[in-house]
């Protein structure tokens, strides 16, 4: 977490600060914006893999008191606008795309304003996999639900016990009970209540219309700005049998218990 303070030069409201980011994720809190502050992000990778990373933001949900451009070569790309509450709204683009400006808008009082975002640094396949809107509503094929299994951040099996529907973000929060528990990055699954049984939720898109259902899923899935989004998710007994023809033919990516 970085946090800036425009009163540092508040008798210099024309002055730029730079701020040097070496995490691959995290956020950045500017309190109380003047001037202008230029964010460089240099994670602690060869720069030769700089090519093959994309770089996403999300906005505080009360971030006021500046405009969020992409910048390369003096030239400015409008990213976020001062005062757009677009909710859950995520900012993507590739690393060689430039950097991020930041700059204060004109204000009666800078006390009552912060802009702040959280970052992350990833892989331009994994940011394609979670930003393809169709993505998430297609049903995957056997490759690559095995494939997923083999390299998500989460890989649980259970059943939905609830879905809520977040209109305002367009989203839907999957109420999740885990029988199973094969692999997360993250304790987004965790032991609830006194039966000990696991649970945790996962977002997916309004639009594909998740609804709760008997049986048993697979769910596997990506973190996100420290939520879990949704990836492939068969059925139990259709992984089961995709992963078993697999292995028979000596084809399965990885090694799981299907069971």
């Amino acid at each position: 977490l970085s946090s800036p303070s425009g009163l540092t030069h508040e008798s210099h409201k024309k002055d730029v600060e730079q701020v040097y980011l070496r995490c691959s994720e995290g956020s950045i809190e500017w309190m109380y914006p003047t001037g202008a502050l230029i964010v460089n992000l240099r994670p602690n990778t060869s720069p030769a893999s700089y090519k093959h990373l994309t770089v996403c933001i999300k906005p505080f949900k009360d971030s006021a008191g500046a405009n969020i451009y992409l910048e390369k070569t003096g030239e400015l790309k409008l990213l976020v606008r001062d005062g757009d509450r677009s909710p859950s709204k995520v900012y993507c683009f590739g690393y060689d795309q430039g950097g991020l400006f930041i700059e204060a808008t004109p204000q009666q009082d800078i006390s009552r304003k912060i802009t702040g975002f959280q970052y992350e640094l990833m892989n331009k396949g994994v940011a394609s996999d979670l930003h393809t809107v169709s993505a998430p509503c297609r049903p995957c094929s056997d490759t690559e639900v095995l494939l997923a299994v083999c390299t998500s951040d989460f890989v649980i099996r259970g059943s939905i016990q609830d879905v809520t529907n977040e209109a305002e973000e367009q989203e839907s929060v999957i109420h999740v009970g885990v029988n199973k528990l094969y692999r997360q990055k993250s304790k987004v699954f965790q032991l609830t209540g006194e039966s000990g049984n696991w649970r945790g939720q996962i977002k997916t898109l309004l639009k594909c219309g998740v609804k709760p259902g008997d049986g048993d899923f697979l769910f596997t899935g990506r973190m996100h700005f420290g939520e879990a989004r949704l990836g492939c998710a068969p059925r139990f007994k259709d992984f089961q049998r995709m992963y078993k023809e697999a292995k028979d033919k000596g084809l399965n990516p990885c090694e799981i218990g299907p069971n």
